[in-house]
C-alpha cells in the first residue's frame, strides 16, 4: 500500500484514489490531530464507462487514466511525501483488464497500486467522514460512486454495518438509463436498490430514519445545484430530490440550470440511486459530510507514520 521515502523528517503524506469516474491526489501535512491538506489535484478518468456493457476499460479511458498517473508521478517527485498510498476502487475491482492498467500505470506513477475491497473502501470512507465532519452519535453514511455505493452505519467507537453495493452512477447510466432519462428508468433503479438492500433488511431495520450523511459527487452536486440557484440547503430531503427528479424528466439530457450539461446523464443516475436508497431506508434527510475515502486514507497514513516514529 505504501512506499516510504528515505527522509524521516518529512511530514508530508499523499493519498491517491483511483475512482471509477475521476482520479484524485491529496497532499497533506501530518500533525497531532487530523492531517492538514495543503494541495489537491483531480482529473477525470472515466474508467467505469463501458463496465456495464462489457466489463472492460475502453482504450480512451485507459489512455486517459494512464496519462493522469504520469502527471501524478511528476507531482509526487516535487512534493517528496514521506508516505504514499495509491488505492483503486470499484472500476479496477470489476474490470477484466484491470491487471493491464495496473501493469502500465505503476511505472508511470512510480508507486504500487492497491486494489481495495469494497469493505475496506467502506471503512476508509467512514474513517474520513468521522475525521472531517462534526457529528456525534450513530449515523448512516452513503457514498454513491461511479461503479459502487458504500453504506456504513456507526458511532464514534465502531461501525455497526458496512457494505459495498455494485451500484454506481456511471454503470447505472449505462444500464437502466441507457435509453434516456425516464420515469420507468427511475422506477427500475429504485427496484434494483430495494433488491440489493433486501438481504440486509434485518440488520438495517433498527437504523431506518436515523441521521444520514452523503459523501459522493452526486450529493455534493445536489447541494451546489441549489446553492447556485440562491436557495442553499442544510440537508437534502425527499422534497428536493423529487423536485430535481421532475426537472430531469422534463429536460431529458438537456441543460439543467446550475449543472454542467455534460454531467446531466451521470447526475441523473446518481439522483435515481440516491432516491432509491433514501426511500428504502426511510431517511428524512441527508446532510453533506466533510470528508470521505481520501481523507480516510490520509488519517491512516498519518497514523502509520506516527507509529514508525515511536
Amino acid at each position: 500500500m505504501v512506499k516510504p521515502q528515505t527522509d524521516p523528517s518529512d511530514t508530508l503524506v499523499a493519498a491517491i484514489t483511483l475512482g471509477s469516474n475521476s482520479f484524485n491526489l491529496l497532499i497533506a501535512k501530518t500533525g497531532p490531530a487530523v492531517p492538514t491538506i495543503i494541495a489537491k489535484h483531480k482529473r477525470k478518468a472515466r474508467l467505469a464507462r463501458g463496465l456495464a456493457l462489457d466489463g472492460h476499460i475502453g482504450d480512451d479511458a485507459m489512455a486517459e487514466g494512464l496519462d493522469c498517473l504520469a502527471w501524478f508521478g511528476e507531482l509526487l517527485k516535487q512534493y517528496q511525501p514521506a508516505r504514499v498510498a495509491v488505492l483503486a476502487t470499484a472500476a479496477l475491482r470489476q474490470a477484466d483488464n484491470a491487471a493491464q492498467f495496473i501493469a502500465e500505470g505503476e511505472p508511470r506513477l512510480g508507486y504500487p497500486i492497491e486494489v481495495i475491497s469494497g469493505q475496506r473502501e467502506a471503512t476508509l470512507i467512514y474513517q474520513g467522514m468521522r475525521a472531517a465532519t462534526a457529528v456525534t452519535g450513530t449515523v448512516m453514511v452513503l457514498d454513491i460512486g461511479g461503479a459502487s455505493t458504500e453504506l456504513v452505519v456507526g458511532d464514534e467507537q465502531a461501525m455497526a454495518f458496512k457494505h459495498s453495493f455494485e451500484l454506481g452512477c456511471v454503470t447505472t447510466m449505462q444500464g437502466a438509463l441507457q435509453q434516456g432519462i425516464s420515469a420507468d428508468a427511475f422506477d427500475q433503479v429504485a427496484q434494483t436498490v430495494s433488491e440489493a438492500l433486501a438481504p440486509f433488511a434485518e440488520q438495517l431495520a433498527p437504523y431506518h430514519g436515523i441521521e444520514a450523511l452523503g459523501v459522493s459527487g452526486t450529493v455534493r452536486s445536489l447541494f451546489e445545484l441549489f446553492e447556485a440557484r440562491g436557495t442553499p440547503l442544510e440537508a437534502i430531503t425527499p422534497i428536493e430530490l423529487s423536485q430535481v427528479r421532475d426537472e430531469l424528466l422534463n429536460l431529458g439530457h438537456n441543460a439543467l440550470p446550475g449543472l454542467d450539461p455534460e454531467r446531466v446523464p451521470t447526475f441523473a443516475a446518481g439522483v435515481a440511486l440516491l432516491t432509491g436508497f433514501m426511500t428504502a431506508l426511510e431517511l428524512p434527510q441527508l446532510a453533506l459530510a466533510g470528508g470521505a475515502l481520501r481523507e480516510g486514507v490520509l488519517v491512516e497514513l498519518a497514523r502509520e507514520l506516527a507509529d514508525t516514529d515511536r
